[in-house]
């Protein structure tokens, strides 16, 4: 399976990653297809560079660079918080129309907690049967270890299908309701600045078919 590209130059490539698929290897084995950074290698035929990371469940804009001697430049971008990305999330219950989430977070039991903030509109509402679903942007503007999904577990509006935070039998139900089991999760847009070039870079990826019921 090809990923699909959404920008390429000779200094980078931002490709939609299919949810389900990891960024880069993990701990254990994984078949090719099922990596974002061997796929992309094998596609274009050469090396390629991560320089951030989506959850596996998530989809959407993903950023490799192809020349070694940028990627500390795009890194720090990152670093200094000067990428902009935006995610478009459904979640379980009726929300703020916008809010700013501050929540500080551990990216696991026992380790040190750590600033985060992440900007939250409303787009809308829906109703499905007897269930009420908020349709959101999100900007983060830090990058924690599920920023999105923690926030929003906190302010008790779990995503659509995180199975991982969220109730299993809740969302066991909803997945049965909209007969779609993945995470409402999707990296919708991604700004940052040419490491060459210098001038602004502006890629979106349409919402996946699995957002249909929303």
């Amino acid at each position: 399976m090809n990923l699909e590209i959404l920008y390429h130059d000779q200094w980078l490539v931002v490709v939609d990653k299919p949810a389900g698929m990891l960024v880069h290897p993990g701990r254990d084995p994984e078949p090719v297809e099922q990596i974002a950074m061997k796929t992309l290698r094998d596609q274009l035929g050469q090396r390629v560079y991560p320089v951030h990371r989506l959850d596996r469940p998530t989809s959407g804009v993903l950023l490799f660079l192809l020349d070694q001697e940028v990627v500390d430049c795009v890194r720090k971008q990152f670093d200094e918080q000067l990428v902009k990305k935006t995610y478009a999330a459904v979640v379980c219950g009726e929300t703020p129309e916008e809010w700013t989430a501050r929540d500080e977070l551990q990216k696991s039991e026992g380790e040190p907690f750590r600033e985060a903030e992440t900007y939250f509109v409303r787009d809308r509402m829906c109703t499905i049967g007897s269930d009420v679903f908020s349709v959101l942007t999100a900007a983060p503007k830090t990058g924690r270890f599920h920023q999105i999904r923690k926030h929003l577990l906190n302010g008790g509006t779990p995503i659509v299908g995180d199975f991982l935070y969220g109730e299993i039998e809740k969302m066991e139900r909803i997945a049965e309701l909209i007969d779609q089991p993945r995470l409402m999760l999707h990296a919708r847009q991604l700004s940052f600045v040419h490491p060459v070039e210098g001038h602004e870079i502006v890629v979106t990826s349409p919402l996946p078919k699995r957002f249909a019921p929303f």
